[in-house]
């Protein structure tokens, strides 16, 4: 983030406590107040997002329970994955980072074109509770296989399946236990938001400090620029 940090207050927590019985549909998240902060964001395409690692392996479920490899959900376009909880009531942790993907979402919407090319995907910790079914229901309209940008609301088939894939990506995450010493329903987590460019390699890594929605739309600007250019000098190279 360095490219383009200037001056922010202290960062946030990264691990935050989140958790509540009930599972709410996205759409009725509540928008969190705005991290202050003061970020000079460059014209897109005028930097460029180095590449972090190769994106993560592994299996997950769509919402309607069928195995997919990750793979589909982070390659073929721009992506921005997360991870969360569908009954996460922390409005500093899962509802802050739904509202900024929510927020970037429609103004994607508004050109069409690029929509088309931007994917979100968002994987759930706690695959006992948040069944394909609770994934579709959290959802809710934004899941639409009909809208131009695809938001795939993704769990897995166990959390033995689930981990490598939290591993690989550096997301950490435990269980709270209560007074006796048996897990609870509550997540400790860190607050991630990666982007990652068409071949499902990780270019840019959020932290709480960094959700500043022109930031990242910019940074997806960049990366679409980036594989414009590619296909031009591949044209050029055929002809």
């Amino acid at each position: 983030m360095w490219r383009r940090y200037v001056d922010i207050w202290p960062l946030l927590p990264l691990l935050l406590l989140s958790g509540t019985d009930g599972v709410r549909p996205a759409v009725a998240a509540q928008r969190p107040a705005a991290v202050p902060s003061q970020l000079i964001v460059p014209a897109a395409g005028s930097y460029r997002l180095p590449v972090i690692q190769q994106g993560p392996r592994g299996m997950v479920l769509d919402s309607d329970g069928r195995d997919r490899p990750l793979e589909r959900y982070t390659t073929g376009r721009v992506t921005l994955l997360n991870f969360m909880y569908t009954y996460c009531s922390d409005p500093t942790a899962c509802p802050a980072l739904l509202s900024t993907l929510n927020g970037l979402r429609e103004r994607l919407l508004n050109t069409p074109a690029m929509a088309r090319r931007v994917q979100f995907a968002s994987i759930s910790f706690d695959p006992v509770n948040d069944t394909p079914e609770a994934m579709r229901f959290y959802g809710g309209a934004l899941g639409s296989a009909g809208q131009p940008l695809r938001w795939h609301f993704l769990t897995s088939r166990s959390v033995e399946k689930l981990q490598p894939i939290l591993d690989d990506l550096g997301q950490s995450t435990s269980v709270q236990l209560d007074a006796q010493g048996k897990p609870t329903r509550l997540y400790y987590h860190q607050v991630k938001l990666f982007l990652l460019d068409r071949q499902g390699r990780v270019r840019e890594i959020y932290s709480p400090a960094f959700l500043q929605p022109e930031l990242i739309y910019r940074d997806i600007q960049t990366l679409l620029l980036e594989t414009d250019t590619v296909q031009a000098a591949d044209s050029r190279r055929r002809y």
